[in-house]
């Protein structure tokens, strides 16, 4: 048997007598039930046992509550415990919900990167600091303070952790095509803390139709049903979710209402002079959008060029347009019957317009309207002052004013006269002037009408 050295035993024996005490105040301290006099009891020599024995402390305490806090979610946090008399005591933080230790001391239990943990060394009682960074909906609960006394003193605080609304897309309802006459559902899910309400309401701040019988401006709820859904119907649609944590959110959801063509004209027979314009009109509903064309009769289509031009103009709301066929320069074989056609995959309409020659019109066209010349067969009562009213027939060749601006000068001619007339009768005998009779007034009449008769006469030959 090997010899074994004095002094090789005496150092294991310090040893052992000095790492053990260490072992075991770590195992009572995470059990939590060794007090002070048996912690120094078990660490200190054997030669200070009896005093530290007999050495009377106070038990630590409490001296402030845990407040209770809230906080939006992707905040930082932190949480408080002050204590007195803590001696040799150890403070722990624990999350009671989850029952996990977060720290003990200056030392952090959990593997949890955000929480983390000090304490304020120069205040008279020392405050333990429970920090939790990036706060997530998760570290919501309460959180426990603990001296392990004897009997484990502890006290609680709460965190409220505040999330603003989000829409879960994947329970959500997306755009949607229905039918019209069917009945529709849409759906709005969100989340948040607290849990959010929904209110819908349309784009277009119009009502929305419940049923036939109930229309509402805002609908509440996270579920929004309309019955026997009509093109009116179409539009955007919000849902708006809201819990008082701001930003408040909202989706849109397009309703898209489909229904075959229908078509209608405001005139279906419409004159026009040879040598004039023309616009045909049809007024359209559809959706989808429908395919607007133009025939003839026999059901030749009508492309642009020289002749026609056609538009399809979109109007309000989006199903709703107009179809227009310009017609230049009318010849008698541009008169017949005309077809306005939409189409779409859910069906087809059309409408007939008759275009028939009519005579022009006796006034002169607005500056604005192309002057086409045309012969016209036009009459005029003129008053002569030695006979009966006299009815001149005259064939007017419009090109420009010319006709206009005779009989305007048979207007003034007789107005002049007229006022001549009227101021003679006024003065006095004594005032008249001399040949201011009825007799003069005749052959002033003669020399205005004879020129203008040979000139009507002129005319009418040609």
């Amino acid at each position: 048997m090997p010899h074994v050295r004095a002094g090789g035993v005496g150092t294991l024996l310090m040893l052992w007598a000095t790492v053990l005490p260490r072992v075991l105040l770590t195992l009572l301290l995470l059990v939590g039930t060794m007090t002070q006099n048996q912690v120094q009891s078990v660490a200190a020599p054997s030669s200070n046992m009896g005093i530290v024995a007999n050495a009377v402390l106070e038990d630590p305490e409490f001296t402030d509550i845990i407040e209770n806090i809230t906080v939006p979610a992707g905040r930082n946090v932190k949480l408080a415990c002050s204590v007195k008399n803590l001696g040799s005591y150890k403070v722990a933080w624990m999350h009671f919900e989850q029952s996990a230790i977060l720290t003990v001391h200056n030392h952090v239990i959990t593997r949890n990167p955000r929480i983390s943990v000090t304490h304020d060394k120069h205040d008279k009682h020392k405050t333990w600091f429970l920090h939790i960074s990036n706060v997530q909906e998760e570290d919501k609960g309460r959180y426990m303070c603990q001296i392990n006394t004897v009997t484990a003193k502890t006290q609680f605080g709460y965190l409220h952790v505040v999330v603003p609304p989000n829409i879960d897309d994947s329970f959500s309802s997306s755009d949607v095509i229905i039918r019209e006459g069917a009945n529709i559902t849409l759906k709005c899910k969100a989340t948040g803390s607290p849990i959010p309400s929904i209110k819908w309401r349309r784009e277009d701040i119009l009502n929305i139709t419940i049923s036939k019988n109930l229309t509402v401006k805002a609908w509440e709820g996270d579920t929004l049903t309309m019955e026997r859904v009509t093109r009116h119907d179409m539009g955007g649609y919000y849902c708006l979710a809201s819990n008082g944590v701001p930003p408040s959110v909202s989706k849109r959801i397009k309703v898209s209402v489909d229904f075959p063509p229908i078509l209608w004209t405001s005139h279906q027979l419409v004159g026009i002079p040879l040598g004039y314009n023309v616009t045909l009109e049809c007024s359209t509903e559809a959706h989808p959008t429908s395919l607007n064309y133009w025939t003839l009769e026999k059901d030749q289509m009508i492309h642009d060029s020289t002749k026609y031009k056609t538009e399809s103009i979109p109007g309000t709301p989006s199903y709703k347009a107009v179809m227009r066929l310009h017609i230049s320069d009318v010849q008698q074989a541009d008169y017949g019957i005309y077809k306005c056609i939409a189409k779409n995959p859910r069906g087809e309409a059309d409408g007939t317009i008759r275009l028939y020659s009519s005579s022009p019109p006796t006034t002169i066209p607005p500056s604005t309207t192309e002057v086409i010349t045309t012969t016209v067969s036009s009459t005029r009562a003129i008053e002569l002052p030695f006979g009966p009213t006299t009815v001149v027939s005259v064939q007017q060749y419009e090109k420009g004013n010319k006709y206009q601006s005779i009989l305007n000068d048979v207007d003034r001619s007789e107005q002049k006269s007229s006022d001549s007339s009227k101021s003679n009768r006024d003065r006095s005998p004594a005032n008249r002037p001399k040949n201011s009779g009825s007799t003069h007034n005749s052959w002033c009449w003669l020399s205005l009408v004879l020129p203008l008769a040979f000139q009507v006469t002129h005319l009418t030959r040609q």
